[in-house]
Order: structure tokens, then sequence, then C-alpha cells
């Protein structure tokens, strides 16, 4: 179980302690010399002593429905299957100029007709969109991958999402394409749908789900989602170095498709408040709750690219690059990749109302608070993807132009590395843990793999 209490402890302890991450290296010291990783034969990643891995999905590999594994593995979440399995629904951020990493590869003219029909945008036979989901049935037991097999196909660039309760994955399309021709690195491309949405895919689908996109929870460059439980709204970020933070109010929780209401975040008493930091005009302070209220959204489907403006012209906070978002007690943690006077990150928190998502929020509204701002001294950098661990510790993923790592930040604010990537320079994504939370999943995004990650975590000195 996760432990939420921990968490929240943190926040509270935050008033009177160091930000999360301000200024902040691990126990070691200092940013070169603390970690206690060890290097890697096998020259994949660099774990904490007591910690190894397995590699069980692969950029390349032949998949159980015939296609190849696609590349650019992204956000992910694992679900409990049946006889002690683990269901992986891992993002892959791709469009058609990254052809060669698709599932397809040069055989997508070939590809079987069922294959073709299930897909989002088959780019009249020329150009499909690779971007989507695949599933992988993991066995523990044993640490193979039983099946694998594409989930959710002909989307572009799916960056993160989020699990539901109701046992599905929300994939995001982080990009903002029309239909029609055009160039993508020196290739064609046509497409016959418009990109930008969100799509489902349950935990139980065994091929192809229906690509549906859910166009009520808008057409933007959609980041991550986390769903709050109690009331089925659904939190979205954005990856635009001015964007907004959106919730999505279904007419019926749990059935995103029937429709409902998408707004904007605004705080109150600073309309259309930049909360980056880059300069002193607005600061926003470290560890003080900032009151809230929720913009209502016109024309969420928009031909161009501005509902992001629209909604800061409307009074909307804007955020520096809102990107990794999950579940963190009773509120919801998230990043901005590039926030902070040093733009090397923030970590938000927002606390709904009691009466999320009705009139009465308006007496008791919602809580941002600004809990973490990296600077030179800071062990985490440019922070992405995350989730909560079993222990209660923030797990973050990095994604900064020098070497990435999973870093854990505990709630005094003392950070450590559980992994390290030296071999790629890739960023690292999608940390998620298995439902009994005894094993850590991550992708590695090129050359594109996922990590089973497992030991004794009382033994890694992580748990104080």
């Amino acid at each position: 179980m996760i432990n939420r209490r921990r968490f929240l402890q943190s926040v509270v302890a935050a008033a009177t302690t160091p930000s999360m991450l301000h200024g902040c290296v691990s126990s070691g010291g200092s940013i070169s010399d603390s970690s206690n990783l060890v290097e890697d034969p096998r020259r994949v990643l660099d774990l904490a002593k007591g910690l190894e891995y397995q590699v069980i999905s692969r950029q390349g590999r032949r998949m159980s429905d015939g296609l190849r594994v696609p590349g650019c593995h992204d956000g992910m979440a694992a679900f409990a299957g049946t006889d002690g399995r683990i269901v992986l629904v891992c993002n892959h951020e791709l469009d058609f100029s990254y052809w060669r990493e698709g599932a397809f590869g040069e055989r997508y003219p070939v590809c079987p007709r069922k294959i073709k029909s299930g897909l989002y945008d088959q780019g009249r036979g020329v150009s499909p969109g690779l971007g989507g989901t695949t599933t992988t049935i993991y066995n523990p037991a044993n640490g193979e991958a039983e099946r694998q097999f594409l989930s959710l196909g002909g989307t572009e660039f799916n960056c993160a999402g989020g699990p539901t309760p109701w046992g599905s994955w929300l994939s995001c399309e982080e990009c903002f394409e029309d239909a029609g021709r055009g160039r993508a690195d020196g290739h064609r491309i046509v497409r016959e749908q418009p990109h930008g949405y969100v799509f489902e895919v349950s935990a139980a689908a065994t091929g192809l789900a229906e690509p549906l996109p859910i166009k009520a929870m808008g057409r933007f460059e959609h980041e991550a989602c986390a769903v709050h439980e109690t009331t089925g709204i659904v939190y979205m970020t954005e990856d635009r170095h001015h964007s907004l933070f959106y919730r999505y109010i279904p007419n019926v929780p749990g059935k995103l498709l029937e429709g409902g209401k998408l707004q904007a975040l605004a705080v109150a008493d600073e309309p259309s408040l930049p909360t980056h930091n880059w300069t002193a005009d607005h600061e926003v302070p470290l560890r003080r709750p900032l009151n809230t209220y929720w913009i209502d959204l016109e024309d969420v489907d928009p031909v161009d690219n501005d509902l992001r403006l629209r909604g800061a012209q409307s009074g909307a906070a804007m955020f520096a690059r809102g990107e990794g978002l999950c579940v963190a007690g009773d509120r919801f943690a998230f990043t901005c990749t590039i926030g902070g006077p040093a733009r090397l990150g923030q970590v938000f928190t927002y606390k709904p109302s009691p009466y999320e998502g009705t009139r009465e929020e308006l007496g008791a509204p919602g809580l941002l608070e600004l809990i973490a701002e990296s600077d030179v001294n800071s062990l985490l950098r440019n922070a992405d993807n995350l989730t909560m661990a079993p222990w209660g510790d923030l797990i973050v993923c990095e994604d900064s132009a020098a070497i990435n790592s999973l870093v854990g930040v505990r709630p005094d604010g003392s950070q450590y590395e559980i992994a390290r990537n030296r071999y790629s320079k890739s960023e690292l994504a999608g940390a998620c843990f298995s439902p009994d939370g005894n094993i850590l999943f991550v992708n590695i995004q090129y050359p594109g793999k996922t990590i089973a990650i497992t030991g004794d975590w009382k033994k890694t000195g992580f748990l104080l």
C-alpha cells in the first residue's frame, strides 16, 4: 500500500524546512560523488547496490502480433493481470518521421488489413501514425514477457498519460497536427485525421483498442493525466513553455467519451499568473498554498492551437512545461520541467477542494502550492515523469541535456539516485510500480527499452 501519510508529512514539514528540492543533494553531500550506484557491465543502466534489473521490452523485437516493438518508450502504467501477471501499457512517442522505429518498419504496405483498419490514422497508405501504445503481459514469477502487442495505433507522439481507477490507460498525444499533407524531418507525411487528443486503452485489451479520440478533453499538446478517484475528474498537464493545468469534469464518471466540461486552473487575485519564476516580476513563493478557481474553456476542439492562449487571456495560470503528474495522497503532484530561476524544474501540488467540481468549492477552494524548485546545487534536475513509491517518496525521472537519472525525493527533502543512464544520454520515463509495490518499472526512451528493477528495497538505504 502506498504510504500517503509520509508524503503528506513532507508538505507539512516544508513550512519549517528547506524545499524538497531547492538546494538539496543526497546524503553523500555533492552532486558528483553523492551516488551509491554500481556500474553496469552490460552498459544499460547503473543501479543502487542491492538492486538488479531485467530488460522486458526492447525496440525492434518481434511481438506476439507479428509487429515490431516500437521505439521511444515513454509514459507507462502497471495493472494487475490474471494469475499474478502484470499488465504494462506503454506509450511510444513517435510520428512517421521516425518510421524506422515504428511497429511496421518497411512492411506497412503489406501489413494485415485487420491491423490497418484498427489504426486511428492510416495516412492514406503512405504514412500511418506510428505512435500509440504497446501492452506487455509480464510474469514476475519467471521474469518473462509472455505476450506483447500493439494496443493503440495510428496516433502520434504519445508521450505520457495516466492510469484510471477503472482499469484503463489514458494515452496523450503531445502534438497538434492537422489532417492533410506535409513534411517532417525530410519525410513526406499524409494525415487523414487531426491529432492532439487523449485516447483510452483498457488494460484488459487483447489487441488493438478502438481508437476513439476523447475530444471533450481538449485538443492541445497533452502530457500527463491523473484521476481524482472520488469524483472521476481528470487533471491534465501540457508540455508548452506557457502551458495550462487542466481538469475535465465528465458528465458520467468513468465514461469519458460521454462528454464533459474542460476547465483551466487560475489563482485567486492573480489573473493570468505566470508561475515560472523566471523573473522577479511575478514570483510564486515556495511552500505557500494559493487559493484557486477554475475557468470554463470554450471551443475545446479548436482549429488553431490556441486553447492555452485563450485560457491565459481569461485568467488561467501559466506553467513552464507541465509534464509528469501523479496522485500523491490527498493531492496531485506535477512537474514543470524548465520552471524556476535556473530553469532546472519545479514541483507543484494541487489539493482538490472537499467540494471539487461543484459550486460549493468556491467557499473552500482547491490549493496550488510550489513545494520544490531545483537550483544548481540540486541533485534532481529537469523533473519529468514521476510516481509515488510504496514507501511514500516521490520517484522522479529526469529529462535534461546531461546524463539522466531516476531520483527519489524523501519527505525531509533529501534525494537519492536509484538509477542512472550513462549509456545512451536518453531521458528516463514512465516510472511506475507493480500493483504489489515490489517491482519498479522504468523506460529508457532511446533506444527504447522497458526495465524491471527488483531487489530488497529495505536494504538499499532509501527507506529511512
